[in-house]
């Protein structure tokens, strides 16, 4: 039987989800609490892999096991017994060909950038002091929905078969002291988001021209694209699947 967790994490304690050799890792610490309770080694499946230090406002894993249990008990102990910087919100059976990473329709991302300096959130936003201009980022990002090849803004030395990405929504809104920048895709590429922020934000304080964009994309190379901005700022915040997983029980 093949179970869904739906799940959150603050990943600042975390060398990203994905099993490393010699780093804690979300997926690990996440393995290692189902084994435990479940008295049988557990491997899980994530919906993809976030970074170093980046958050999960929603993160959805998938395992098999050949028992049958309570998936609000399970719930229930694996939220006692994981820290508490990882929150466990369900469990649910799903269809037996169902995955996490595969099935998944669409993705998106959050990041958060503090417009004031704020003492509390220091450790959640990235904090700038150019004052950025707002419409120049949103004509900027709808640039993006314009391509399909974003292999400027993929990390060097990526191992993927494509860097074609089909970007659904990149806008920018200003909510309290932040401003906000939500972007969705069918799939990302390693560092994508953290890139196309930095090269925005050379765009919103006036290094670059808005229709630089263009050429950044067009090159097709890192070098030409903006900074990497801080992973502590970024948040996984929606995963959309298909209601085909999903048992009629």
């Amino acid at each position: 039987m093949r179970y869904f967790i739906e799940l959150s994490y603050n990943g600042k304690a975390y060398h990203g989800w994905q099993i490393q050799p010699n780093a804690i890792t979300v997926q690990e610490v996440l393995n290692k609490g189902l084994s435990l309770l479940l008295r049988t080694t557990i491997t899980t499946m994530g919906a993809g892999r976030t970074d170093a230090g980046v958050h999960a406002l929603q993160m959805f894993a998938h395992f098999e096991i050949h028992m049958s249990f309570e998936t609000e008990t399970l719930q229930h102990k694996l939220n006692s017994y994981l820290p508490q910087d990882i929150v466990i919100h369900s469990i649910f059976k799903v269809n037996a060909e169902a995955h996490t990473r595969f099935d998944a329709l669409s993705r998106a991302y959050i990041y958060r950038i503090a417009i004031r300096k704020n003492a509390f959130i220091n450790e959640q936003t990235y904090f700038l002091k150019p004052q950025l201009d707002i419409e120049k980022l949103k004509k900027a990002s709808k640039i993006l929905l314009e391509y399909k090849d974003f292999q400027c803004f993929s990390k060097s030395n990526t191992d993927v078969k494509t860097y074609h990405c089909d970007i659904m929504q990149a806008e920018w809104q200003i909510i309290g002291d932040e401003l906000q920048f939500t972007i969705k895709a069918n799939r990302f590429l390693r560092n994508m988001v953290r890139a196309i922020v930095g090269s925005l934000i050379n765009i919103g304080v006036g290094k670059l021209e808005v229709s630089d964009m263009h050429k950044i994309i067009q090159s097709k190379s890192r070098s030409e694209a903006g900074f990497s901005v801080p992973a502590r700022a970024l948040y996984l915040s929606e995963i959309i699947y298909p209601e085909s997983i999903y048992l009629n029980e």
